[in-house]
């Protein structure tokens, strides 16, 4: 299976796994999650020893395609942010921050069409190499519109078009979608850790693991040290921080200073495993 089938496959599972009905507006969350993460791929920049991504993507829409969002709009840019972590953790990306994905509205952007506008972040006296011309990002197989600015009216595709300038937002034609389906209510969401078959909520803007009884995770394991590790919430993500603890912390087997969580990550502090798990209704 080719590596665009698998992120394809990926994308579909992560995202329509909640959305997974049909939305009455052209634009679909999958297909936003495609672009959001083409985009990533576009703005790499090459440093001796990393490869930095943006942090900070916006999404124009019609306002009639975003007010099919409305009952949805946080959890569904939630779920387009995990996707990019995800993205950027397969691909081997370092970003300054946590992806954040906001929507705007654009008057002059057409019903069935989008923009994406990436901004770049991070500390550019970090970045030691050139960066690579970027690849073209729109024409005949991709389906999509030439970039232009937000503000301006879209012309019509054509088939010869200059470069996009550095810096424009991207506009893409959206593919055309079944018939709409009743749209079911906003479900709530929860955060648990599971371990030892305990259980226990993640409240507030952090949570401490450690063997300290002053800890919000309290684990008997004498390999691990009195405050080992803490969970942050960022907006309307979590972050796992290592708290210079003795045998150090991991995810998913790999060691970790800091790093961003997502759902199903293992923990691994001491001997002891711990799910983090995000439940929706």
């Amino acid at each position: 299976m080719s590596v665009f089938r698998n992120i394809e496959r990926k994308i579909g599972g992560m995202v329509e796994g909640v959305f997974g009905r049909t939305f009455r507006s052209s634009v679909q969350p999958v297909e936003l999650a495609r672009k959001l993460a083409k985009e990533m791929d576009d703005h790499r920049t090459i440093s001796i020893h990393r490869v930095y991504v943006p942090s900070v993507y916006t999404i124009y829409l019609n306002p009639a395609d975003r007010e099919q969002f409305t009952a949805y709009e946080a959890q569904m840019c939630s779920e387009l942010e995990e996707y990019l972590v995800e993205h950027a953790r397969r691909e081997g990306y370092t970003t300054a921050s946590r992806p954040v994905v906001t929507l705007e509205t654009e008057d002059d952007m057409h019903v069935g069409m989008f923009g994406i506008a990436v901004e770049e972040a991070g500390d550019e006296d970090e970045r030691e190499a050139s960066r690579p011309a970027p690849e073209p990002r729109f024409g005949p197989d991709a389906g999509i519109a030439p970039p232009v600015p937000v503000a301006a009216p879209i012309p019509p595709i054509a088939p010869d078009v200059p470069d996009a300038p550095p810096g424009s937002t991207m506009v893409y034609a959206s593919d055309p979608e079944p018939e709409p389906e009743p749209a079911a209510p906003p479900r709530a969401e929860s955060v648990v850790l599971m371990w030892d078959g305990r259980e226990i909520d993640v409240e507030g803007q952090t949570t401490v693991i450690g063997r300290s009884s002053e800890c919000d995770v309290v684990l008997g394991d004498p390999n691990v040290s009195r405050r080992h590790a803490e969970i942050r919430r960022m907006g309307r993500g979590y972050s796992l921080v290592d708290l210079g603890s003795t045998n150090g912390t991991e995810v998913n087997g790999q060691r970790i200073t800091e790093t961003s969580l997502m759902n199903g990550d293992v923990i691994g502090v001491g001997t002891t495993q711990i799910t983090f798990e995000r439940r929706v209704g």
